[in-house]
């Protein structure tokens, strides 16, 4: 049964190291060794002279859609398009706004420093050589529309959010075409990363339309600068709906036209994720609304939603609210401002525990002022609430190793009796009233809250550019020095000389080889995981080491 528990572990060690060589595979941009595309390369940036596919209007509206909805026009992939731009700043935010479909075509996070290049701030939504990203309206439902593309006449007004004002509202308008005319004011608030976007069309034409709008997000399939190979994060697009709740969308599903997500809905929103950050079209009233997602060009894809404005009479306008966020994923904001936008922070499978796990930590940081000693604060709560299952793994293993040397000379006497062998090894452990995997259902209860921590800890915008103590100034960057890593490394060599050492050498050799495996993946690791994992190590070794003493065992 020693032998089970030891080749459980060595399965889970041996698939995680498979799984880390998958993942870098995927980020260097080699096929997956369990099939399917891998993530379109960088620097595979689409020529973007075709304006891309229409988006079908299904059950919202049986009129014929002739606006195209995708990239921008030619040349923008190498430099900004040939049109007016105009660019909005608050105490939060730099925003790049182009006159042609009033397109949101870059943003600059002013609270958020770039880790790769810490003299500039984080750029998200950006038009570029290097990115393509923007956030896109426009009408459908009729011929002539005006779209992303039509060419809109900016409005007079202030671009800078002066001292002593909550608001700032840029206003572009279209000219009449296909019959009406569109008025759309984008308006940025004070400390909030949420655009209020209002579209109002006005119905110029002697004819009742019927007009759809289109709220979507463009992106290039690249993965963010300076993500981690040895850590995997999503990005690509999401959609939300009360009925499916968190839906991540795969860029090469879309690739294959093969992806799955709801149609429609009367709630919802739709967004890109990546790492820290998201950007996403909000409207929380309760309207019918088509969902889709498209490949656009090479390399290019996009996720929207449409609208269904009803019927505007000759004269009459309508108009519509919505909101775009674009910024870092805030916990606590998100909540406030649409129902599941929380989820964008992804816990993956461990949100249920990951969830409460954050609002103590956050709790842990209100208290203590520094995100470094939250971690610690939260680990040794941790700890403290599974003492009693740990004392019972801790004691079985001490057992174990206490009756160790006569489990080995058994072993070594009757190795060419196995059946003989495993009878009086249990008889042992029945006289010594051992239960070989005692020390393991104890263990397995509690790696889901660990697991659930763990992600918290990389998931967390919060620990960006948090410092510690020292010379550890980002908890969301590597060490460094390396001196965590290193010392973690030998904290995990030390759990291994504390616990019984496994009779078979080859075994035992690759029992002392995976603190040192894991050791190096470490010193890639942000500075806070390796702290948690520091923390928790020290105190599995002081409660191991007084068990050991206690039954004394050395």
């Amino acid at each position: 049964m020693t032998d089970m528990r030891r080749t459980l572990l060595w399965v889970v060690f041996t698939m995680s190291l498979v799984l880390l060589w998958d993942g870098w595979n995927k980020h260097a941009g080699r096929p997956s060794m369990f099939g399917g595309a891998s993530r379109p390369a960088a620097g595979a940036s689409a020529p973007l002279s075709a304006p891309g596919a229409v988006p079908a209007a299904t059950t919202i509206a049986a009129a014929s859609v002739s606006a195209p909805i995708g990239a921008p026009p030619s040349g923008a992939a190498s430099a900004p398009a040939a049109a007016q731009t105009v660019t909005v700043a608050t105490d939060v935010v730099k925003a790049t706004l182009d006159a042609r479909g009033g397109d949101v075509v870059r943003v600059e996070l002013l609270t958020q420093v770039d880790q790769n290049d810490r003299s500039k701030n984080v750029v998200l939504l950006d038009r570029s050589a290097a990115r393509i990203y923007l956030a896109q309206t426009g009408l459908i439902g009729a011929a002539g529309l005006p779209t992303h593309l039509t060419p809109m006449l900016l409005q007079p007004g202030e671009t800078t959010l002066a001292p002593g004002r909550d608001a700032i509202s840029v206003v572009f308008e279209s000219p009449e075409q296909g019959g009406v005319r569109l008025r759309k004011t984008l308006t940025f608030n004070r400390a909030s990363y949420a655009v209020q976007v209002r579209h109002e069309v006005v119905n110029t034409s002697g004819a009742s339309l019927s007009p759809q709008l289109y709220l979507q997000l463009v992106r290039d399939g690249n993965p963010p600068p300076g993500e981690s190979s040895f850590y995997s994060t999503f990005t690509g697009p999401v959609i939300y709906t009360d009925a499916s709740k968190f839906t991540k969308i795969e860029f090469k599903s879309i690739e294959k036209t093969a992806a799955e997500h709801d149609k429609s809905a009367d709630n919802g929103w739709v967004a890109m994720v990546q790492h820290y950050f998201f950007s996403a079209w909000l409207h929380n009233d309760k309207a019918p609304r088509e969902f889709y997602t498209r490949k656009v060009d090479n390399n290019l894809y996009a996720v929207g939603e449409i609208f269904a404005l009803g019927e505007i009479a000759p004269g009459a306008a309508k108009v519509f609210d919505s909101q775009l966020f674009v910024g870092p994923q805030e916990e606590k904001r998100l909540e406030a401002l649409s129902p599941g936008l929380e989820l964008v922070k992804d816990y993956g499978w461990f949100t249920i525990i990951a969830k409460p796990l954050f609002w103590l930590l956050d709790q842990l940081h209100t208290l203590l002022g520094n995100w470094g000693w939250a971690i610690v604060a939260l680990v040794v709560l941790l700890k403290a609430a599974f003492y009693g299952l740990n004392a019972s793994a801790y004691r079985s293993m001490a057992k174990m190793k206490a009756i160790n040397p006569k489990v080995m000379a058994l072993r070594e006497r009757l190795k060419d009796k196995p059946q003989q062998m495993q009878q009086e090894m249990m008889r042992i452990y029945k006289e010594e009233k051992v239960n070989p995997l005692g020390g393991c259902l104890p263990i397995l209860v509690q790696m889901p809250v660990f697991i659930a921590l763990y992600w918290v800890l990389l998931s967390s915008v919060e620990m960006r550019n948090a410092p510690w103590v020292g010379w550890i100034t980002d908890l969301s960057v590597k060490d460094p020095f390396y001196i965590l890593p290193l010392v973690m490394t030998a904290t995990s060599v030390f759990m291994t000389w504390l616990q019984p050492t496994p009779p078979d050498p080859m075994q035992a050799r690759m029992m002392w080889m995976m603190p040192l495996v894991f050791g190096v993946m470490f010193f890639f690791f942000p500075a806070g995981l390796v702290m948690y994992w520091i923390t928790n190590n020290l105190l599995q070794i002081a409660q191991q080491w007084w068990i050991n003493r206690q039954m004394g065992v050395n």
